[in-house]
């Protein structure tokens, strides 16, 4: 590589995210990379609205006296439902009035563009860090409203409300759907196999559970080839969440944004990393 060549020249990142996937990929190509674009996961509203409206409906009424945001999506999402039904002025006013404990930077901006702010960051930008942060506060006779992130229930996080005596109501206002078939899944796990990749950058956790869904319904032989393909490449997760949900599965992490979890850190991390020898 000559000295003027961009950091990236022939290297090939292979890209799950969805929703910013053209930003993600813009900046990647910036620095000279090719990308392999396999977008795994779809955002889509709530099937019913109605348990969303109804929830905001008691948000605007008083009902909670704090509000738990665990993704910028998730509030934004909220944010259009109230639109659609009239009530925006009054559930951005009732936010205003709420404590607000936030999961990470996301909900945070989410909460900044309605003109408001976090009351409560977590310490830790996951589901862990939330009730790390909870267990400082009284939550004797609180109502709690949580927002959810797709269809989990978060079961850790009710619990430990509860447990703390707070009265607790969640909502979910997006669910996960597959954004590629499963044979356009397959192929990204034979070239991560195959070493026509020298990186994957997963943004979301949910990336990685479908990811793994697609590999176990291909069989053992499938799994054990996405296994050895993660094994080969740089592995590059956004943050602590995805982390967590690639560990869990054995999977070593090699690059992570030290502060600050967005796509330009990210795409920075990259850079400084496959500036080095390949594994």
């Amino acid at each position: 590589m000559s000295a003027a060549s961009p950091p990236l020249a022939g290297r090939t990142i292979a890209l799950p995210e969805t929703r910013e996937l053209d930003r993600l990929a813009e900046l990647l190509e910036g620095e000279g990379a090719r990308t392999l674009r396999c977008p795994l996961v779809a955002i889509l509203d709530a099937p019913d609205p109605r348990p969303v409206e109804d929830w905001l409906r008691a948000l605007a009424g008083g009902a909670f006296d704090a509000v738990v945001l665990l993704t910028g999506e998730g509030l934004r999402r909220l944010v259009a439902v109230a639109e659609r039904a009239g009530i925006r002025a009054e559930v951005v006013a009732a936010l205003g009035r709420a404590r607000k404990i936030t999961r990470g930077p996301k909900p945070a901006r989410a909460l900044h563009e309605l003109g408001l702010s976090s009351d409560l960051p977590a310490p830790v930008p996951t589901s862990a860090g939330v009730i790390e942060a909870l267990a400082a506060l009284d939550l004797r006779g609180q109502r709690v409203g949580v927002q959810l992130y797709g269809e989990e229930p978060n079961r850790p996080l009710v619990t430990a409300l509860e447990e703390a005596g707070a009265l607790v109501r969640t909502v979910a206002p997006y669910v996960y759907a597959p954004a590629s078939d499963g044979e356009r899944v397959a192929s990204l796990v034979d070239a991560l196999a195959d070493g026509r990749v020298d990186a994957i950058a997963f943004t979301s956790a949910s990336q990685v559970d479908r990811l793994w869904q697609v590999a176990r319904e291909g069989g053992a032989e499938r799994e054990a080839r996405l296994r050895a393909g993660l094994g080969r490449v740089r592995v590059a997760a956004i943050g602590p969440i995805v982390v967590e949900a690639l560990t869990a599965r054995g999977v070593r992490i090699d690059i992570v944004p030290e502060k600050s979890f967005v796509m330009r850190r990210l795409v920075n991390a990259i850079v400084s990393s496959l500036g080095e020898p390949a594994p």
